[in-house]
């Protein structure tokens, strides 16, 4: 049903094939578009992207934890255990 693609990507405008089996996995996610970028572009997109991680206290068990938001005097901060246990 599908067939291999070339396709041009959008930061070093080289051509990558986007492959029938990744097309069908695309289809089976529900993304409407194609990939604009090839892998190597993608790959140091996920890697320039890292968040600034910020130290806190977690109001439940009072151990230091990591959070990707800065955390507020006035709101609780919870682990990522303390926080799985809630859900």
């Amino acid at each position: 049903m599908y067939t291999d693609k070339t396709l041009v990507c959008k930061e070093c405008e080289n051509e990558f094939i986007f492959s029938a089996g990744e097309q069908e996995f695309y289809a089976e996610k529900g993304f409407q578009n194609e990939p604009a970028r090839c892998k190597a572009c993608r790959s140091k997109r996920d890697h320039s992207s890292k968040r600034e991680l910020f130290e806190a206290v977690c109001a439940e068990c009072g151990q230091t934890t990591k959070v990707p938001f800065k955390p507020h005097l006035d709101k609780p901060v919870l682990c990522s255990k303390c926080f799985a246990n809630k859900k």
